[in-house]
């Protein structure tokens, strides 16, 4: 299996995934928003999308949307075609396609919303957090974008700050705070370790 940042040699398959983005999104009945030809080729274009192969044949894809002058990213339309589920797939486009939104758009949020359970542990161990639709963009283009949706009109209800999806976040920032407190308390473990160590070799003399 062969997945790879998509280009515009990659158009000839945007009939197949809007079919299989739009056959997804009736079998969930939620969650998932259709997309135009065109739409997916500007991201094959861009470099803002992520194409799973098995040697010629379609198998997945996912693609990156960016929001309020870069400082949101959502990785968006993820799907698998039937015949190549169940194999780990999801879970490898998932991750190919959120490093390449960390390389592309370091500093910036990444933000997903999602109904499905599998994605909401996916986003989990990649470092999103749940949140509130108010810590998401509020580039009103983006909800615009959940119309296709048939839960749509609880969104509009709710003056887009709920709806049946789960809001997830990861912040560089915190990530950042994060893995630094880790290391120092690594660091300090390990010289607890040592110290604990020479203490007990002073003890035998």
């Amino acid at each position: 299996m062969n997945i790879i940042i998509a280009d515009k040699s990659h158009a000839i398959h945007t009939h197949t995934i809007c079919e299989a983005i739009e056959t997804a999104a009736q079998v969930r009945g939620t969650g998932i928003a259709k997309r135009s030809k065109e739409y997916i080729i500007s991201k094959m274009e861009n470099g803002n999308a992520v194409i799973a192969l098995e040697g010629s044949t379609f198998a997945g894809f996912c693609y990156i949307e960016t929001w309020s002058h870069d400082k949101f990213v959502a990785n968006s339309g993820l799907i698998v075609v039937p015949e190549f589920r169940n194999q780990g797939l999801a879970k490898k486009i998932k991750q190919v396609v959120f490093k390449h939104s960390r390389t592309k758009y370091p500093t910036a949020k990444i933000f997903s919303i999602t109904t499905g359970l599998a994605v909401m542990k996916l986003n989990s161990t990649l470092g999103y957090k749940p949140v509130t639709f108010s810590e998401l963009t509020n580039e009103p283009s983006f909800w615009n974008g959940c119309q296709t949706c048939k839960n749509y009109d609880v969104l509009q209800r709710t003056s887009e700050t709920m709806c049946l999806c789960t809001g997830m976040l990861f912040d560089p920032k915190v990530d950042l705070l994060t893995n630094s407190k880790k290391v120092k308390e690594k660091t300090f473990l390990r010289l607890k370790s040592i110290k604990q160590s020479l203490f007990l070799k002073k003890t035998k003399k």
